[in-house]
């Protein structure tokens, strides 16, 4: 087997052990905080922003600051981990389903304030991991 299909066998095992993780830990979201049927969907919302603000963090602390982690880390925890917490796929069943309702205004607020919570968050995780980064170093 040549060394590339290895690596690509093994970054793809890592990535589905890590997702299983993910997927688990916000299935366990969904139950610790439940939301009514008709509600806003608060837990996806929260769950989608953490782990994008996590994402942040974790391509600070491995692109930018660690080039000696693990060729394994990023797939495991980011594509992994991270995208298995994160989810688009009941983020945009959920914004079907406000649709399906009628209820168009909280659906375009749902869409809307995700995306740009979601993308603001991992850019906040990248600015405070630097920030801290830094401080420690100048300390």
């Amino acid at each position: 087997m040549s060394p590339c299909l290895l690596y690509t066998l093994r970054d793809r095992a890592v990535s589905a052990a890590g997702g299983a993780l993910g997927a688990t830990a916000r299935y366990a979201a969904s139950l610790a905080w439940p939301v009514a049927e008709g509600a806003f969907p608060w837990t996806v919302f929260g769950v989608n922003v953490t782990g994008c603000a996590l994402i942040g963090v974790l391509m600070v602390l491995l692109a930018e600051r660690d080039g000696a982690a693990h060729p394994l880390v990023r797939p495991f925890l980011g594509v992994g981990v991270l995208g298995g917490f994160t989810t688009f796929s009941t983020y945009a069943a959920d914004v079907s389903k406000l649709l399906v309702r009628q209820e168009v205004a909280t659906a375009m607020a749902y869409a809307a304030a995700t995306a740009v919570a979601a993308l603001g968050a991992v850019w906040a995780g990248a600015v405070s991991t630097r920030a801290l980064l830094d401080g420690r170093r100048a300390s």
